[in-house]
């Protein structure tokens, strides 16, 4: 099903620049300001500058954070800040990092996919998308052609025949080799023997992929492939535009986390904060639990964690002075009739699904107009407690991770969770090696 392509990767120069570390940066879309500004010091190669550049108030139409990085590419490259490899390669990424005190390893093969449309089923997305991120990463892919970060996405592995080629592989000399100031390290090694490129092509032929982090680039890419075939007088589909860089992990890769995105409200008025008590308790089962000092975190956590598997149920900072809310959901039924139609029962059953459609857009009024109450996001349980402690937000609603057996289930039903459900974590880096479509 899926078309996997070996291609003559983009990377520094290790002649020129010595210190990886300190050039490679995160994917777009958790780059904030103050981060973006972090990573422009540290130096003056970072490939934040090419991901994720400045945005200036005098920018144009003409001249803008797009352009300066079309023009930064080009520079890198002629002065031989960065090179394109020799040979086509498939590259086998280690990406090592640290979680809640364990250790892991999550092992990638970043390669170029085929564009295939949604509805194909080739590929397939699980998690809904924003607008504005998507016309973003189109204004890059334009003025770039280059696919500065891969696409994280998921397949199954038939066998062990895949995991015991890139076992071997690995056993040689990396052509990458960092730890960045975080403590996660990168071994990348360069796959250009043609006979294990069509080994590994021909193992992920069969298999769908599922996209887990890059829903926005996915569709960017899709939409500069329509837009490059409708302004090309001829095309036969060799095209570099007709593919995308992505980083494919196994379903079973004993590193792969997905971290919860707990919601976190503000601008909520009081009689509205009562009235949501309230309107909570026809839907669900609520225990009060006393608020700990020293451990609210670990003591929420406890209570994610305690029952059964399927219930659905979460925690609730905020609503209740002193107290934490456990709620179960009571009331299946009702809270069904709330739910979009056109979602799949799956969907409906979802804590993250719930929280965003039942209790938040329906009885807490989200997004019912200006000056209500807003939304943010945090993928750190104790990041959430202590913003809500610390009076920056109202609410926090703490949920459990999404599995990757609902991540497949939902894609393979065709249908899509809320925006920003999961966090594959950590993020791959931009920088360590891409793709020009060029």
């Amino acid at each position: 099903m899926a078309e996997v392509h070996p291609f003559r990767g983009v990377r520094y120069n290790q002649r020129l620049v010595k210190d990886l570390a300190s050039v490679i940066c995160p994917p777009y879309d958790i780059i904030s300001p103050q981060l973006q500004q972090e990573l422009y010091n540290r130096s003056q190669y970072n490939f934040v500058r090419l991901e994720r550049n400045r945005q200036l108030p005098q920018d144009t139409a003409t001249e803008n954070r797009y352009t300066r990085s079309a023009a930064t590419l080009e520079q890198w490259l002629e002065q031989g800040v960065l090179a394109v490899d020799q040979a086509p390669a498939i590259y086998l990424h280690d990406h090592y990092f640290s979680h809640q005190g364990k250790e892991y390893r999550r092992r990638g093969i970043i390669a170029c996919v085929r564009l295939e449309e949604w509805d194909k089923k080739v590929v397939r997305p699980h998690e809904g998308t924003l607008v504005e991120h998507t016309d973003d990463r189109l204004s890059l892919l334009w003025l770039c052609q280059a696919n500065t970060s891969p696409i994280l996405a998921l397949f199954e592995e038939p066998g062990e025949t895949l995991s015991l080629l890139l076992a071997a592989k690995a056993s040689g000399e990396p052509v990458i080799s960092l730890e960045d100031s975080s403590g996660e390290g990168h071994h990348v090694w360069a796959i250009t023997e043609p006979e294990t490129i069509e080994r590994i092509s021909s193992v992920l032929a069969h298999q769908p992929l599922y996209v887990a982090d890059g829903h926005h680039r996915y569709e960017s890419a899709l939409t500069y492939q329509r837009e490059k075939r409708a302004c090309s007088p001829s095309v036969s589909g060799d095209e570099p535009f007709n593919l995308v860089m992505m980083e494919l992990v196994a379903f079973s890769d004993p590193g792969l986390i997905i971290l919860p995105a707990h919601r976190l409200v503000s601008g909520m008025s009081k009689a509205g904060l009562s009235e949501l008590a309230d309107k909570l308790k026809s839907l669900f089962e609520i225990e009060e639990l006393p608020l700990g000092s020293a451990d609210v975190w670990q003591q929420v956590s406890r209570l994610l964690m305690s029952g059964e598997n399927k219930e659905v149920r979460l925690v609730v900072l905020g609503l209740a002075e002193g107290k934490l809310l456990r709620l179960k959901l009571r009331d299946f039924a009702t809270a069904d009739q709330m739910m979009p139609r056109f979602h799949s029962e799956l969907y409906k059953k979802l804590e993250v699904d719930i929280v965003d459609n039942v209790i938040l857009e329906k009885l807490a009024g989200l997004g019912s107009g200006e000056g209500g109450p807003t939304l943010g996001y945090s993928y750190d349980g104790e990041d959430a407690v202590n913003k809500v402690l610390d009076q920056e937000y109202q609410l926090a609603f703490l949920l459990r991770p999404v599995e990757a057996e609902a991540v497949k289930a939902i894609a393979d039903a065709g249908d899509r969770m809320s925006k920003k459900a999961t966090y594959f974590y950590p993020k791959a880096p931009a920088g360590l090696v891409f793709h020009r479509l060029v």
